[in-house]
């Protein structure tokens, strides 16, 4: 049995889900951790030209930050940043909302970077409804954006998406669908929480579950630690199997006030969805340099290596390559 330092460094690490705020520190911390690969958000409520622009700018943090950082577009680059001892960063949307009413817009985005598209972020939008309100299903407009993503070669994501317009897209998708950041309903009542039966049903088709540490949707709330998020990790085990569950943070590292006052209000502006309170990260894993906290945890949770290296990120890469192709 190796230790957990050794087996930290020599494992991919890969987290379904940041939402930090993007610079070099940020870049830093995410190294110090020994982050293999991330899913960024470069997208929420932006149309097209202003996640355009995002895009933009993250390609000059890829230019800047060479050192740190490398795109990632199939999963051999994932490979190859943790031959580099870079971290790989995927270019991913948490609402369809960039597409705006054109299915072309699909390819491009792909053709710039984007690999993982959220079908859309709590509320209604052109391809279905979020999980704050009453859930009329996936549009026709959204059955054809489904199959534009799976021929393009794009992870449709569901975290923060109805329960019905859920069903519909796992049902509709040829390729694995995932929640890339999600909890079970089971350790806490929460209309972001998904229930046994979500879990299982997304499972049983082929489909990927990333599991979140974001306090609110935590048993304990702010006062959850390290070993609370090892614990909701295993519910979902417990229920689906250690093949299709993966690690999906949800950090939100560098962010204030503003920005989770722009989260919890429709369109980041409009009327208020929710509403968090303070907002503090487990204790053990706070911030991505934390990332090592959570390997020594599992062991000391009696996981086996095997398990770990599955959940901390080889069961993405394998889900991945089945919907990129490569």
């Amino acid at each position: 049995m190796q230790n957990a330092q050794e087996l930290h460094s020599n494992s991919i690490i890969f987290d379904g889900l940041v939402i930090a705020k993007w610079n070099r520190a940020l870049f830093e911390d995410m190294h110090r951790g020994g982050l293999t690969a991330a899913n960024c958000t470069v997208s929420v409520w932006d149309g097209f030209q202003a996640t355009v622009n995002n895009i933009v700018e993250f390609n000059q943090f890829f230019q800047n930050d060479s050192d740190l950082i490398i795109p990632v577009t199939k999963t051999s680059d994932i490979a190859r940043a943790k031959e580099l001892g870079k971290t790989g960063i995927i270019l991913g949307f948490q609402n369809a909302n960039a597409f705006e009413d054109q299915i072309g817009y699909v390819e491009i985005f792909k053709k710039l970077g984007v690999g993982i598209v959220q079908m859309a972020y709590n509320t209604q939008n052109l391809v279905g409804t979020g999980c704050y309100e009453r859930d009329g299903g996936l549009s026709g407009f959204g059955r054809e954006i489904v199959a534009e993503m799976n021929r393009v070669g794009m992870m449709c994501d569901l975290s923060h998406v109805g329960p019905q317009t859920s069903i519909e897209v796992i049902e509709a998708s040829t390729k694995p669908v995932c929640y890339s950041h999600c909890l079970p309903l089971g350790l806490k009542e929460h209309p972001r929480n998904k229930s046994d039966e979500e879990l299982k049903f997304i499972a049983d088709r082929n489909g990927f579950i990333g599991i979140t540490m974001f306090a609110p949707f935590l048993k304990k709330g702010i006062d959850s630690t390290v070993d609370d998020y090892v614990e909701a990790i295993d519910y979902v085990i417990d229920l689906v199997g250690e093949d299709c569950v993966g690690i999906g943070t949800d950090f939100t590292q560098g962010h204030d006030q503003t920005f989770f006052d722009m989260l919890t209000h429709d369109k980041g502006y409009a009327r208020r969805l929710t509403n968090f309170g303070k907002i503090v990260n487990p204790l053990g894993i706070r911030t991505l340099g934390e990332f090592p906290n959570l390997t020594a945890t599992m062991l000391k949770h009696d996981w086996s290596e095997q398990k770990i290296r599955k959940v901390m990120g080889e069961n993405w890469v394998n889900v991945l390559k089945d919907v990129w192709g490569e």
